[in-house]
């Protein structure tokens, strides 16, 4: 069992290891991956940044994933640090969303075992899940359903019910002072969000060990998506008229 354990272990650490290698050298728009601590690979820091013209633009919104030992055949979970009001996220910062729930087969829950968890998901498919569950939050199974009613009243009023959006509102204004105390400059144009940037490597000293992970490779060039932007600005999930 220990050796079925360290075995666990060895494989989850693998996988992190490449998955923040990747995202270091290919960033997803709107997004900030850091090591809460260096020796402890299991649990990341995530600065997601509002994406313009949408009620979250200018918004910088901390959050939390947590990686289980047998990652990646069991999902992480991916806690909000920031107040957030929204139908999909529970009052503690929880995240429900599907691709975050374990493969298992669950008639009563209306998803099908297709949209949950599976291995060949990964960090980057969470955040983009999430950002987009940010723009185009699911009413059907609400984990806030004060929040999800005040949405569904904003769409069908076409924005003239503002309650939804104006607190909304008011939390990104809130975070625009932690943002300052962090030293943080939030990216308030589609430009600004859609630079990519290349994380520095590690320090020598790093107890992160990359090399006894995977082997130096050429990086293939990452110049040809430059030109694509990363946001349509046509679809903002802001529907306001």
């Amino acid at each position: 069992m220990a050796q079925q354990s360290s075995s666990q272990v060895a494989s989850s650490q693998k996988a992190l290891m490449l998955e923040m290698k990747s995202l270091q050298e290919e960033p997803v728009e709107g997004f900030k991956i850091t090591l809460v601590d260096e020796a402890d690979l299991y649990n990341w820091e995530v600065a997601i940044f509002g994406p313009p013209n949408t009620h979250y633009e200018g918004g910088y919104f901390k959050a939390r994933i947590k990686f289980p030992i047998d990652y990646p055949y069991s999902p992480p979970t991916f806690r909000f640090l920031t107040k957030m009001w929204h139908p999909n996220i529970y009052e503690n910062g929880d995240v429900c969303i599907s691709i975050l729930h374990p493969p298992v087969d669950d008639p009563q829950s209306g998803e099908l075992p297709s949209e949950r968890w599976n291995p060949t998901q990964n960090v980057r498919t969470i955040l983009l899940s999430v950002i987009s569950l940010l723009n185009e939050p699911n009413t059907f199974s609400p984990a806030n359903v004060d929040a999800s009613v005040m949405y569904r009243k904003w769409r069908e009023s076409k924005g003239k019910d503002r309650e939804y959006a104006e607190i909304i509102r008011k939390q990104v204004l809130a975070t625009k002072a932690e943002a300052e105390r962090d030293g943080v400059k939030v990216p308030t144009t589609l430009a600004e969000y859609c630079v990519r940037t290349r994380a520095p490597a590690p320090d020598e000293g790093s107890d992160l060990l990359y090399d006894d992970y995977y082997d130096d490779e050429d990086l293939e060039d990452e110049d040809e998506d430059d030109e694509d932007c990363c946001y349509d600005e046509d679809d903002s999930g802001n529907e306001e008229s």
